[in-house]
Parts: structure tokens; sequence; C-alpha cells
């Protein structure tokens, strides 16, 4: 049984959103120490991913979330067992969130790409609301759990079956995003685009790995429309993922094109290597329907203001890492898993 009522948890997250949206100083010392630890989580990065939860937790967000759900008073509080990603900052909050507001105890097995944003946004829901304190444990290995949610690669997923298997469980495999152009974008929404290329330096699965487009598309007017991302060449680790692919290339004459901090090269797989852009061609908006549903299973989101008749979510140039509440991963509802588990 919750601790707190819908008002007391609305009221609570959305006071955690409100110093999400303004760090401490305390908050933007972490945000700046995470680059000693993962060189992919730049200041920046951090920050943009902190700032999303803060957007996220607004009070008319919550309540429009929470009012979508009735759990029952009486149900008893269950230790939830979460194994939480690392390729981008704080990217396993939101499981966190649904378990506490579910009023279950959430066990959290933490990556270890990325386990001190999460503990520290933790205690500063404690400092909001003391009582949280009782509603989540930090473990290393996960034992005495009601039900799994794990995020991991397709051959960890394997793991999670075989260990997790005889429990209610979520399961995340792989997923990869795109995006679907016909050729009438404007300059403001191709720049957008960048955003959901280019975020992250493209490690989530949210993060768009491909471009369907239509035949005959000129790419020049997408590379003027992208150029202010040119910064991105100069991290380290993406510049080696740029120049390693680049030779690959150049090697074997695979044909590509090239702005000089993004490789875009035709290929029918969904998931591009780090600085690479797959693209395919397509005919008409129906065949991209059709062949969208038919890997719905492997894909997280498109970009596009297409009309797209898909299973998956579609969202707007921009916005693919800004996802709301209810923008549940892999399309599987969080809550109302939680709402099953007996």
């Amino acid at each position: 049984m919750s601790k707190f009522n819908k008002i007391q948890l609305i009221n609570t997250f959305s006071a955690l959103g409100l110093q999400l949206l303004e760090p401490d100083e305390q908050l933007l010392v972490i945000v700046d120490n995470e680059k000693l630890y993962n060189a992919w989580f730049t200041p920046e990065s951090v920050l943009k991913a902190i700032t999303a939860i803060g957007r996220m937790l607004n009070k008319q967000d919550l309540t429009t979330w929470m009012d979508r759900y009735l759990f029952d008073e009486s149900h008893p509080e269950k230790r939830i067992g979460l194994v939480l990603a690392g390729n981008i900052p704080v990217v396993g909050f939101h499981d966190v969130l649904c378990v506490l507001a579910s009023g279950n105890h959430a066990l959290i097995k933490a990556s270890s790409q990325d386990s001190r944003l999460i503990r520290h946004i933790l205690q500063m829901l404690e400092a909001i609301e003391p009582g949280f304190a009782q509603s989540y444990s930090f473990v290393e290995r996960l034992v005495d759990f009601d039900a799994v949610i794990a995020t991991g690669s397709n051959n960890t997923s394997r793991y999670f079956e075989y260990y997790f298997g005889k429990v209610p469980n979520i399961i995340r495999r792989n997923r990869s995003s795109l995006a679907v152009l016909t050729g009438d974008e404007t300059a403001e929404q191709l720049h957008e685009l960048g955003h959901d290329i280019f975020d992250y330096f493209g490690l989530g699965c949210r993060n768009v790995s491909k471009l369907l487009v239509p035949e005959g598309y000129n790419f020049n007017f997408f590379f003027e429309s992208i150029e202010s991302y040119q910064p991105i060449i100069n991290h380290h680790k993406y510049n080696n993922n740029y120049d390693y692919n680049k030779s690959i290339y150049l090697v074997n004459s695979d044909k590509h094109l090239d702005n000089g901090f993004l490789l875009v090269k035709e290929d029918s797989r969904l998931a591009s290597p780090l600085a690479v852009l797959y693209f395919e061609y397509y005919a008409d908006l129906e065949s991209v329907s059709a062949k969208l549903n038919e890997e719905s299973d492997r894909i997280q989101c498109v970009v596009s203001s297409a009309a797209l008749v898909i299973k998956n979510q579609v969202v707007d140039f921009g916005k693919s890492q800004q996802p709301a509440l209810w923008d549940y991963a892999d399309g599987v509802d969080t809550m109302a898993f939680l709402e099953g588990v007996h």
C-alpha cells in the first residue's frame, strides 16, 4: 500500500522537477564531474538529461498521468527489481519513478556507467519527502523480488529471461529509432532533427540512426541544416568512431556521404554505428508504413511529420529525446504492469 496519496505524489514529484530545472551548486558539481567517470557524459549531455526529466515532472502532466491508474489502496507493497541501462545519463529514472509512484519498493541495480546521478536525484527526492527513504534500495545483486524490469542488449536479454523468467517481468532489448522524410521539410525541421541524431552522441535507443527518404532525395539541404552540430567532432570518443568508420568505408570503397562530422550511408539495417547515419529510399508512404509495422518490435520511435499509419510512437522533429511520462519504452505500459503485480 502506498505511503502517499495521489496529491502528495504529484506535489513531491513536481517539486523535484522544479529543482532539476534549476540545479543547485551541489548538483552542478556532480553534473560537471560525470565526465571523469564516463567520457560520454559531458556536462552538456548530463544537464540536457536532467532538464528533460525536470520538464517531464510538471504538475499538469503528472496529474494526467496518475489519473490513468487506479491502484488498490489495500495492495501490499511489492519489491520490484530494476536493472537500469547506462547508455545515456539517468536513462533509468522513469522506471524508478513508476515503481515509487505505484507505491512499491524499488530494488535498483544501477549501471556502473551511471550510478551517481540517479543516487543524487533520489536523495533530492528524499529531502523533499523523507518518507521515500524507505521506498528504494541500491543493490549489487537482485534477490527477493516480486517482479523485474530489466533493460539491456539482445545478448543480456537471454540471461534476463533465464534468471527472471519465473516472476512477472518486462525485459527490454535493443531498439532503434528512425526518421521518415518527405523532402518537404523546412530548414528548421531538419535542424531539429539534428537533436534527434546527435543528442547524447547518438547513444540512446530514441536517437535517430536511420532515415527513410523519397527516391532521388538530395542530401545537400539536410547537410546545410545540420551544419551547426559540427562541434560534436571535437569530442575525442565520437571523433574516434567517425575516423574508424570512415576508414573502413574508404578501404572497402563503400559509397557514402561525408560532411566532416557525420557519415551517411545507404543500408537496409536499422541500427547504425556511432557517427554514421543509415538511409534507405522509399517509393510511397504506404510502403513505409508497411515496412515500419513489420519491424515495429525493433523500433523505439519514429520522427516525422508525414501521415504514417504505424504501431510505434511518432514524434515531431527534435522531440525524440524528450518523452512524456506516458511515452513508455518499447510501448509497454510500465504502470499498468505494476498494477498487475500481486
